[in-house]
């Protein structure tokens, strides 16, 4: 009952690298947006805000349809990414890309509040002590903020671990290829005597989403006190 079969492996081993790609590749422009909608003040900061926390409230499908229009091998720039070799549709690093998408605004969240929750007088005490811009991020914002920003890290693996509508409309459920936890679960409850696959590897997505969220809290309880000391 426990034991995994090889195509449950290989969904668990996918689901864990799409996840990871996602994250990465979403943390430095996550962290971009999150310091330009805490400290900035401009035209369309609004629009900006509300285009980043699209896919909250959008139907996972229509962003992986939207996604497919975008980067399909015939989309509005996957044709062109195709020609020099980058292909997402159908591919597992498609399947990070819609990942990365919808983990984007939670990551974006976390990392905002625990911006904007850094005392704006310390960074003006080290500006005015003669750091630069760039300085006084790296050596005032980005220390304090830290907890927070893994904690929209962790948010969005998570998100990403169990996303399943825009995955599975963008990249199809590819064994091997593209078929994650969540597109392997309901592949397996679609199968007949495929029940005990499914239980076994919705414990494991348990599991998982449980420790992240409880690392998750545990990073924004430790900000807390750090800003509160």
């Amino acid at each position: 009952m426990l034991a995994l079969t090889p195509d449950e492996w290989s969904a668990l081993r996918l689901s864990l690298q799409v996840a990871s790609v996602a994250t990465l590749a979403s943390l430095i422009p996550g962290l971009l947006v999150a310091l330009l909608l805490a400290r900035g003040s401009f035209r369309g900061r609004s629009l900006i805000d509300g285009l980043v926390h699209l896919p909250l409230i959008l139907p996972p499908v229509v962003t992986g349809y939207l996604l497919l229009l975008a980067f399909g091998r015939r989309g509005l720039f996957g044709a062109a990414l195709a020609e020099v070799g980058i292909v997402f549709a159908f591919r597992w690093t498609g399947a990070a890309l819609a990942c990365a998408v919808m983990g984007f605004p939670l990551m974006v969240r976390a990392m905002r509040l625990s911006i904007e929750a850094v005392d704006p007088k310390l960074e003006q005490a080290a500006a005015t002590l003669g750091a630069r811009p760039l300085a006084v991020f790296l050596i005032v914002t980005l220390p304090l903020a830290l907890p927070g920003i893994l904690a929209g890290s962790v948010l969005a693996f998570a998100k990403a671990m169990g996303e399943f509508g825009a995955t599975i409309t963008f990249v199809s459920n590819i064994p091997g290829e593209t078929q994650t936890l969540p597109s392997a679960i309901y592949a397996l409850t679609q199968a007949p005597g495929g029940e005990s696959g499914a239980m076994r590897l919705t414990l494991i997505s348990i599991v998982v989403s449980l420790a992240a969220l409880l690392a998750s809290e545990a990073l924004a309880l430790r900000a807390k006190r750090r800003l509160g000391a």
